[in-house]
């Protein structure tokens, strides 16, 4: 695997993987790597293990534009030693850690790209211009790699259908590709701020999936009323745990429009504050008469 941090030196890695016939794939991260992180990489590699088709860059930026003044930007976890181990083992061919400097050499970023109505709510409501930064980046990345696919977790679905919305509206020749959430053995999603977790707050932090799977069953049993399935899901939570609920919200999974019954697919997502650390997790529940529909948000 080859390291590099400057942009030269990654377009000449890819031209030169290009010559040779591969697939470029990208999996862009902010490091400290998990193994939600490492899954994709290695879904990315199965079909080619001995790195003749496939050409795969895993980028590491802390990218600041996407953190607000009052968030985690300067203490976000970082271990690149770690990561660069991880990533070598799961098939990755080049890491690409470019500096902020490299990234944006004025300093700032007088152009960027804001992808509208959709990045108003859920995380959008909470955290402003988190996605006009998430979609900054991810089409400098675009623009630098030219990658063929692209892996983002589901984890972060908002942030996926922004990126999807973004790369139809612009005409991105990119395939999309969303990872299913890894998850740890008591369900919980991983993540790199679990790390920010105490003791006591990891194990009350399972809860958020737990209510997320009632709600879900909930529809599954025949509930379509979406502000019954969120009050279950807040109740639990409250009862459960100490977290401090930012929202809970049950949407259309294609496009995150409120219904106001549930008669297709949606996805329940949530927002949660457990202390200083503000988790996120979601769950698609396919209504039967829309599951060729679910299909396409997974790999568009």
């Amino acid at each position: 695997m080859k390291i590099t941090e400057y942009i030269a030196a990654l377009r000449e890695n890819i031209n030169e993987a290009r010559e040779q016939g591969k697939t470029v794939v990208l999996i862009p991260t902010m490091g400290f790597l998990h193994y939600g992180h490492l899954a994709m990489a290695e879904d990315a590699r199965k079909q080619d293990e001995d790195h003749e088709k496939i050409y795969i860059i895993m980028s590491i930026f802390i990218n600041p534009l996407q953190f607000g003044p009052n968030e985690d930007l300067d203490k976000y976890p970082r271990n690149l030693v770690r990561d660069s181990r991880l990533a070598h083992e799961a098939g990755v061919d080049m890491l690409f850690v470019p500096s902020v400097e490299e990234m944006y050499p004025y300093g700032e970023s007088l152009t960027t790209v804001n992808v509208s109505k959709i990045t108003d709510i859920l995380c959008g409501a909470y955290r402003t211009g988190h996605f006009q930064g998430v979609a900054t980046v991810v089409s400098k990345l675009f623009n630098i790699v030219l990658p063929d696919a692209a892996y983002f977790g589901q984890k972060d679905y908002q942030q996926f259908i922004v990126i999807q919305q973004m790369v139809k509206d612009l005409n991105i020749p990119v395939k999309l590709i969303a990872y299913p959430t890894v998850r740890e053995s008591d369900g919980l999603a991983m993540s790199s701020r679990n790390s920010y977790l105490s003791p006591e707050q990891r194990k009350q932090a399972p809860v958020l999936y737990r209510s997320l799977l009632d709600g879900a069953s909930m529809i599954a049993s025949g509930e379509n009323r979406p502000e019954v399935v969120r009050e279950r899901i807040i109740q639990r939570i409250s009862t459960e745990s100490e977290g401090k609920i930012e929202y809970v919200e049950v949407r259309k999974a294609n496009d995150l429009s409120l219904v106001q019954r549930v008669n297709c697919t949606v996805v329940i997502a949530l927002a949660v504050h457990f202390g200083s650390t503000r988790l996120i997790d979601n769950i698609i529940v396919e209504a039967q008469k829309d599951v060729e529909k679910h299909d396409e948000i997974k790999d568009s």
